[in-house]
């Protein structure tokens, strides 16, 4: 691999920059193969992908790029995204120890008690909003009290996409915002600002989008106001769950509690996760009773629960290593496929073609959140998009005079808001996949994640929120 990289890296730039139409046929071309594949022929997304690395590779070689270079880019496209992988498999594992230590049943349990129909859709969008801020993990959110309100949605008759919606757009606010987020750090990082400037100014966007997402969430929830459990119904649930846990929420809520603990304490995403799993294997074993090999084969591939009501069965036996390999090899696919566009140049030339036609302020900061998406559907990843995108906006942010934190609220705003909306990024696959509902059936009802971009470019126009260069920088 070292060779390949060689290979890769001592090949000369200046002659094998892609034309401007060569870039958007071969960008274009990915974008309408995938589509017409997905909404014509429903063909399956990894085949999709394969004929689209194929397509691109064509596309690099004709530039001139040997095999070996090619292959190169596609596995630096991969290794940068690593830290997203680990905790693709983490988080199944975190899910299937959750399941047999009790967490999840207990959590179901008390929801039951204290989530309303009527407000269900609110008090579930505060809930992810509040610990994705707190874990700076739109991931761990959405793999542990994102499952439990699918479960309860559920059980109450509340269509899951729109429930999905309302998890995936609390998970991102805190994402987006917290100060202990990879994406935050990394956009603030990269677009040349403090990091509290940097979520200073997402708030100008973020918390008007914030207030009219929960009022929207909230005039829906109020349509499922009689999806009343019966009593009856309410009962079976609770007692199916008590007869197959010990529900004592001081024991078996601890891993959540660690998790979120080291999370607030800036410990790396995998070292939290991976202790939450070791302290719930041992709850597993040690207070519920489980065969000690099958909550270790669980970490791999966990078995439907023993309640006897099925909804609650299939639901405690999500989760496992095996449940994300669907996920995880579309998004390694998906990111060998952004390596060859990004390193090939084909992304960076359509990119800086469409800096060169922007003048108007308002203009500069749409084609910014457009680019965060283009990246994320070129790429995959957030991650890259960022990156590249702050190093192609900055100086044309510098020549308006407009403070770096502008930029990187506006990458954020096209690259982290809307990788969970794409099928085949690495967020996309993985919401997908836990919560047990298609991207694109919850994509429409993840509301902050589609209004946030739309709210910042309507304020940009208004000149609302544009924040200046400091004198002091």
């Amino acid at each position: 691999m070292s060779g390949e990289r060689s290979a890769l890296e001592e090949l000369p730039t200046t002659q094998l920059l892609p034309s401007f139409w060569q870039a958007a046929a071969c960008f274009g071309g990915v974008l309408l193969l995938i589509s017409l594949g997905l909404f014509a022929f429903q063909a399956s997304l990894h085949a999709l992908i394969f004929l689209a690395l194929v397509w691109v590779g064509l596309h690099a070689r004709v530039l001139g790029f040997s095999f070996a270079a090619i292959r190169g880019m596609m596995n630096d496209g991969i290794t940068k995204a690593l830290p997203a992988i680990y905790i693709f498999m983490l988080i199944g594992m975190v899910i299937a120890s959750f399941m047999h230590s009790g967490t999840i049943a207990t959590l179901l349990y008390l929801g039951l008690d204290w989530l309303d129909p009527g407000i269900f859709l609110t008090a579930g969008f505060v809930l992810c909003s509040l610990m994705s801020v707190a874990t700076g993990t739109s991931w761990g959110t959405t793999g542990t009290i994102g499952v439990v309100l699918i479960g309860i949605g559920d059980a109450m008759g509340i269509p899951l996409p729109l429930v999905a919606g309302m998890i995936v757009s609390g998970a991102t606010f805190g994402d987006k915002l917290s100060p202990i987020s990879d994406t935050t750090n990394l956009a603030a990082m990269s677009a040349g600002t403090n990091l509290y400037r940097h979520i200073g100014s997402m708030l100008y966007t973020t918390l008007p989008t914030f207030v009219i997402v929960l009022i929207i969430f909230t005039v829906w929830g109020l349509q499922y106001g009689e999806n009343h459990l019966p009593d009856e119904h309410l009962t079976e649930i609770r007692n199916a769950l008590a007869g197959s846990y010990r529900l004592d929420g001081w024991i078996t809520l601890l891993p959540l509690v660690l998790m979120f603990g080291l999370s607030i304490k800036r410990y790396a995403a995998e070292v939290s996760m991976s202790c939450s799993i070791l302290l719930a294997l041992a709850i597993a074993i040690g207070y519920q009773g489980k065969d000690g090999v099958d909550a270790l084969n669980a970490l791999w591939l966990n078995s439907p629960g023993h309640t006897g009501i099925a909804s609650i069965d299939e639901l405690l036996g999500r989760g496992g290593l095996y449940s994300m390999a669907w996920t995880l090899l579309l998004s390694i696919m998906a990111l060998a496929l952004g390596g060859i566009l990004h390193q090939a140049g084909f992304l960076r030339v359509l990119l800086l073609r469409m800096i060169t036609a922007i003048h108007r302020t308002s203009s500069l900061i749409a084609a910014t959140i457009a680019s965060g998406l283009a990246g994320n559907l070129a790429m995959g990843e957030a991650y890259i998009s960022i990156i590249l995108n702050c190093q192609l906006f900055k100086d044309a942010y510098r020549e308006k005079d407009l403070d770096p934190a502008v930029l990187s609220r506006s990458v954020e705003e096209g690259s982290t808001l809307t990788t969970g909306l794409i099928p085949w990024t690495t967020a996309g696959t993985f919401y997908a996949a836990t919560l047990g509902v298609p991207t694109l059936d919850y994509a429409v009802y993840a509301l902050l994640n589609v209004l946030n971009p739309f709210v910042s470019i309507t304020m940009a126009v208004l000149g609302i929120g544009l924040l200046r260069m400091r004198s002091d920088r």
